[in-house]
């Protein structure tokens, strides 16, 4: 099955066909861990974890990197505030940022660099691109010459003229252009390192460069991902740096998701609505959260909702109904199977080969519960199909990331609901309701 994905860079779907057969390089930019990460920052994660997933069940072997910024202004003016060192309170946010990851149920990436442990790399690289004449020092600090490459915007679609006369970028007095941007800033504030241009830290937008430059040997990459707002100057920035130290571009599919909305309204400090990543699970659940992500198109915007949120828990539930019941009817039949429904696993996966459709995707999940429920209502229950649309379920769930909470069957609760099918079987209805009551306070049924 082929996949499509959109390219930033075109503005067109692409059909997807890796720069080495049978792998895939993926890179998506990570959070700033200076404080917990807002439901914005987890979108990426989510839909990247899909992607990820997806190329494996094609078949592909993925090498999957999502790094920390571990250094940046931000965080020395929280340490300055805490009175904590840089690798406490980045070591803090990490930990709380990975929490969040696990409960909305993605994957842990092949590799979570920090960019603490790249700085001889970084200067380095920073090193040859003033030898060949692509940045310049000036008072102990690196600048980029985006005239060094021809083709800066191509990316980002936006006209270097246009960006001088809208004063869209940082001006400094130390820089040739106003376009020129930081790759190693000299600083006598927190943390910093020894260089050729003497004590300073790396600029963002080449740390994440030199991270993919050193992980995947210097090649050019298949998939760079991130969130809209990197794009420009963030992504831009990269690729820049990326032609004018190697001499090829620096991913061939650039992948962006869209933003989060709350009740109709862009997130922002501003207008006091930034939600947690953490709150948010606490209050619905990771699969609650996760299902509303997932419910968009990734190039979407995703508006959270107190009726999309309520409604996303109504679907999580009658999931797990399904779920609860095909297994409990499996467990006591000792006749279940590995077979799945090939033809609606098929649907499923061409959903998501359309450019990563989860809102598709899902319509054949509620297909296939359907189809579960319709075959558990059966008085003489066909297992071997209740198996097989079992399977077929579970294998889009995995897929997705969607794992709801279940609890673990034992003996006891399948003895309780043989108990519940016989009363139910002799017309015993006060003894089948009082054990269902039962079975249901215990979260089995």
């Amino acid at each position: 099955m082929k996949l499509k994905l959109y390219n930033s860079k075109s503005g067109k779907i692409e059909e997807f066909t890796p720069l080495k057969e049978g792998k895939v390089s993926l890179y998506v930019c990570g959070p700033t861990v200076y404080n917990y990460p807002h439901i914005g920052n987890m979108r990426p994660v989510v839909v990247f974890d899909v992607l990820y997933s997806l190329l494996s069940h094609l078949g592909y072997e993925v090498t999957y990197v999502s790094n920390y910024t571990d250094v940046d202004d931000k965080i020395i003016q929280e340490c300055q505030k805490e009175g904590r060192t840089e690798k406490e309170l980045t070591d803090f946010y990490i930990g709380e940022f990975n929490k969040c990851v696990a409960l909305l149920g993605s994957r842990d990436p092949t590799f979570t660099p920090r960019v603490t442990e790249y700085i001889d790399e970084v200067i380095d690289y920073i090193d040859k691109l003033v030898k060949n004449g692509s940045a310049y020092e000036v008072n102990g600090s690196v600048y980029f010459d985006v005239s060094s490459v021809g083709e800066y915007g191509s990316l980002s679609h936006i006209n270097k003229e246009d960006l001088i006369a809208g004063s869209r970028v940082e001006v400094s007095e130390d820089k040739r252009s106003p376009l020129d941007f930081a790759l190693w800033k000299k600083t006598d504030t927190g943390i910093r390192w020894k260089s050729p241009w003497g004590e300073g830290r790396p600029g963002w937008h080449t740390e994440c460069v030199v991270m993919i430059n050193t992980l995947f040997n210097g090649e050019e990459i298949d998939i760079h991902g991130g969130g809209y707002d990197l794009k420009f100057p963030h992504h831009e920035n990269e690729n820049a740096q990326c032609v004018a130290y190697s001499g090829h571009e620096l991913a061939h599919y650039w992948m962006h998701n869209s933003f989060i909305n709350i009740e109709n309204e862009k997130m922002s400090k501003s207008l006091g609505n930034v939600l947690l990543a953490k709150d948010l699970i606490e209050m619905y659940g990771g699969d609650v959260i996760r299902l509303v992500i997932l419910s968009t198109h990734y190039r979407q915007t995703v508006n959270f909702t107190k009726d999309v949120i309520e409604s996303a828990v109504t679907e999580i539930n009658k999931l797990k109904a399904s779920i609860k019941s095909a297994r409990l009817t499996l467990a006591i039949s000792h006749e279940s199977s590995e077979e799945i429904n090939e033809a609606e696993l098929d649907k499923f996966i061409e959903a998501l080969c359309d450019d990563l459709n989860t809102s598709n995707a899902l319509m054949e999940v509620n297909n296939a519960v359907k189809s579960l429920n319709a075959l558990l209502r059966v008085k003489d229950k066909d297992i071997p199909s209740i198996s097989r649309e079992y399977n077929t379920l579970n294998k889009m769930l995995d897929i997705l990331g969607l794992y709801p909470s279940l609890k673990e069957l034992t003996s006891e609760s399948l003895s309780l609901y043989s108990e519940y099918l016989a009363a139910r079987e002799e017309g015993n209805f006060s003894l089948s309701d009082e054990l269902r009551a039962r079975l249901i306070d215990q979260d089995v049924l």
